[in-house]
């Protein structure tokens, strides 16, 4: 053990002895968070604690899977602690004790697609129509209410005369029902329902007290209430917290996340100890003295600064397009010529704020025969054939569970209408019984006639399905569904390259079951573990490292990894940051854009590249971003500019040198084709009392003059030269313009 110890630095090793009493671990970006985690278990179990009682939680399975396997390459033992994902953990103790909560240990788990079915069933019936609520914010609103603890009864007391929220309310209550009805729990449960099984069953909270005498949380900085409670709960009998995490680096906000969290760690335990881990081991001096000022102009952090004793490095690379296609051009040339001086295709990461800036950075790989992947499209496993056989399996394990029952009905077709599901619904909801029972008590539905005979051999289908499921293993249960359903021979009779995709598809996630079978071992190899896996998996969860490609990512996914060289295009005001940002009241949405910057620039280990375009295609039409805000947060002397003037047809610029002061010239205008043009009709409420050439007022920038005024859409675009920060592109109406 002393031998494993010497090869940590002195904070690391600090961190690793200190293993009584709550421990804040300010872990900074590639400051070996994870060896101190891996290192100090091992420590544990080498001063006698048993691994039984020792629990490591982080946010993705791959994290989870790295840690674990580093655990058992230093301890023998190491494979008796539990690695676990907060949801993975949840699961674990529901599957156990959910029953005291009034549910059975074979729920099955929504995930977004089936919890916003389940929304608009119940908008229907309350004849709620889509253009008062979407059931998209319905469902984000519950979710937050879940993430925050509250029950549907008491949203409900607290809404007082707002209308909207009263609905959302109603439907609340009404999808808590209707879930528990269907034995289902959707993703915010998983914790929310945990958090409420620990506070009000002692017995259950003593279990896993004694169980967990030692708590390890990752990612701290990401936890939200509910996740702050779950740890809070199971740690409060011995105390021994041990979380680690990066202030700086809190960028889920928008999902739940609260930094104060971390920052009010001290307050909520005392005589905490705090060990900061400032040495960075993945990234060069000059990339890391830039992540440093840009961060340090945030307020709501704790002080650190991150240092190496890595090479100085090459500058930041910053490129000023003409246009977002010259700067995917740009891109794909970068990457190619560096190919030839020797790095691979995984060497590359190209970043971005928003997944709308891939498809001219995707369609440029392509043309330059650039392998790449994208991550953060549509997640295998929510593939329409792969949730069709999911939910296959997941009425066979619960058959209440009405909403995979409804998709699979008529898939592949029989004939089973939408018309015929009503009645079979509105037959079980008259006898109190479930949408599967109702289905085989077909003769008894009135009015069904000739569609009897489709329902009756729906149901036996499934009855069969349910007799294989206890005698085969699921990958043999996916091939047999597959083949007597009929859906592959169906898709084989399509023929086109979609349905060929299709197949391919399913062959692939028959091939996952086989991996699950092999994975297993001696251990639990059920449907039951099988569809937990699928239903916690996560799009990042399948990047493979060895893969030879550019990896093509949004900022918050590259959260956790790491590139030699790394891309953040559309680095523009109004993109990065965001628009809603820059307006906002609210302090703390600008220091969580810069948050994001920060671990941007901190993925890169050898060379950063930060790049924008002067004229940008976006919602149909042209419009021209200044260069991010947080450009000028940048050192001067850090940054190489190409000193260059490119001419085009259509469009004509300026080019000038940024710096520490850069401040967009309002004169810029791109001098756009006609034919692109769209004819954008006039808001009909919104008048405005200024013309182009007025002073007005903005509340957050001061004043400024109007350059231009032109409709868009439901508001006007106003630019406006401000004293203070230069040309900006505001939307007239929600920015509260008022006229000097």
């Amino acid at each position: 053990m002393e031998q494993l110890l010497n090869k940590l630095n002195p904070m690391q090793k600090k961190a690793v002895l200190s293993t009584e009493g709550a421990l804040l671990l300010l872990a900074g970006a590639g400051s070996g968070k994870t060896r101190v985690l891996t290192h100090r278990i091992a420590y544990l179990i080498n001063k006698g604690i048993r691994p039984f009682n020792i629990l490591a939680i982080t946010f993705t399975n791959k994290a989870a899977k790295e840690m674990k396997e580093r655990v058992n390459s230093i301890c023998a033992e190491g494979s008796q602690v539990l690695v676990s994902t907060f949801h993975s953990l949840c699961v674990r103790i529901l599957r156990s004790h959910i029953d005291k909560i009034g549910y059975t240990n074979k729920f099955t788990i929504y995930d977004a697609d089936d919890a916003e079915r389940l929304i608009k069933d119940i908008m229907k019936e309350y004849k709620i129509n889509d253009d008062i609520l979407s059931s998209k914010y319905v469902l984000s609103q519950i979710g937050r209410q879940k993430d925050k603890l509250i029950t549907p009864t008491v949203f409900s007391q607290n809404v007082g005369s707002d209308f909207k929220k009263k609905l959302i309310a109603d439907i609340y209550i009404a999808y808590e029902n209707r879930l528990k009805a269907n034995n289902s729990l959707d993703f915010d449960d998983l914790i929310f329902k945990t958090v409420q099984l620990l506070a009000n069953n002692i017995d259950v909270l003593d279990y896993y007290q004694e169980r967990f005498k030692y708590i390890m949380v990752d990612e701290y900085q990401d936890t939200s209430t509910s996740q702050y409670m779950l740890i809070k709960l199971l740690a409060n009998k011995y105390k021994n917290l041990c979380v680690v995490g990066d202030d700086d680096q809190s960028i889920y906000g928008w999902r739940g996340a609260d930094i104060n969290n971390i920052l009010d760690f001290e307050k909520d335990f005392n005589n905490a100890t705090v060990i900061k881990l400032e040495q960075n081991y993945r990234s060069s001096k000059t990339i890391l003295e830039a992540a440093n000022f840009v961060i340090k102009n945030n307020f709501g952090r704790k002080e650190k600064s991150l240092w190496t004793e890595n090479e100085q490095g090459s500058l930041i690379n910053y490129e000023k397009c003409n246009s977002d296609r010259e700067e995917a051009t740009f891109i794909a040339k970068e990457i190619s010529k560096k190919i030839k001086e020797g790095y691979s295709y995984k060497d590359f990461a190209i970043l971005y704020r928003t997944n709308s800036l891939s498809r001219l950075l995707e369609e440029q790989l392509v043309f330059s025969s650039i392998p790449y992947k994208l991550y953060g499209g549509v997640n295998f496993y929510g593939r329409k054939e792969i949730k069709d056989i999911i939910s296959y399996l997941k009425v066979l394990e619960n058959p209440n569970d009405d909403i995979s029952l409804k998709r699979i009905i008529n898939v592949p077709k029989r004939g089973i209408g939408d018309a015929t599901i009503l009645k079979a619904s509105e037959y079980a909801e008259e006898n109190n019984i479930s949408l599967f029972e109702a289905l085989s008590k077909a003769e008894h539905i009135a009015d069904l006639g000739r569609k009897t005979k489709s329902v009756l051999d729906f149901y036996n289908i499934m009855v069969c399905f349910k007799e294989k499921s206890e005698k085969l293993n699921v990958a043999d249960l996916i091939d047999y569904i597959l083949e007597e359903t009929g859906y592959l021979e169906e898709l084989k009779k399509e023929g086109t390259d979609e349905a060929l995709g299709r197949i391919s598809n399913l062959e692939e996630f028959v091939s996952k079951a086989v991996e699950y079978e092999e994975s297993k071992n001696d251990e639990d190899k059920s449907l039951t573990r099988f569809l937990e896996e699928v239903s916690l998996v996560a799009d990042i969860d399948n990047m493979e490292e060895g893969e030879d490609v550019v990896t093509l990512m949004t900022l918050h996914s590259s959260k956790g990894l790491e590139f030699p060289v790394v891309f953040i295009a559309g680095f523009e005001e109004g993109i990065f940051p965001t628009y809603r940002a820059i307006i906002s009241d609210n302090p703390s949405d600008i220091e969580e854009e810069r948050r994001l910057l920060y671990v941007g620039i901190t993925r890169a280990k050898k060379e950063l590249y930060l790049t924008n375009a002067k004229s940008r295609l976006q919602h149909g039409r042209y419009v021209s971003n200044a260069p991010s805000s947080f450009f000028k947060e940048l050192p001067k002397d850090l940054i190489h500019i190409k000193q260059k003037l490119e001419k085009r047809s259509t469009i004509s610029f300026n080019i000038e040198e940024p710096t520490n002061n850069y401040r967009p010239k309002p004169s810029y205008r791109p001098n756009v084709s006609s034919y692109l043009k769209k004819d954008i009709p006039s808001p009909k409420n919104v008048s405005l009392d200024f013309v182009v050439g007025d002073i007005v007022r903005h509340f957050k920038f001061g004043q400024g003059k109007v350059l231009n005024i032109s409709p868009a859409g439901a508001d006007y675009e106003v630019t406006i030269n401000f004293d203070n920060i230069g040309e900006k592109k505001l939307m007239a109406n929600l920015s509260k313009l008022k006229k000097i």
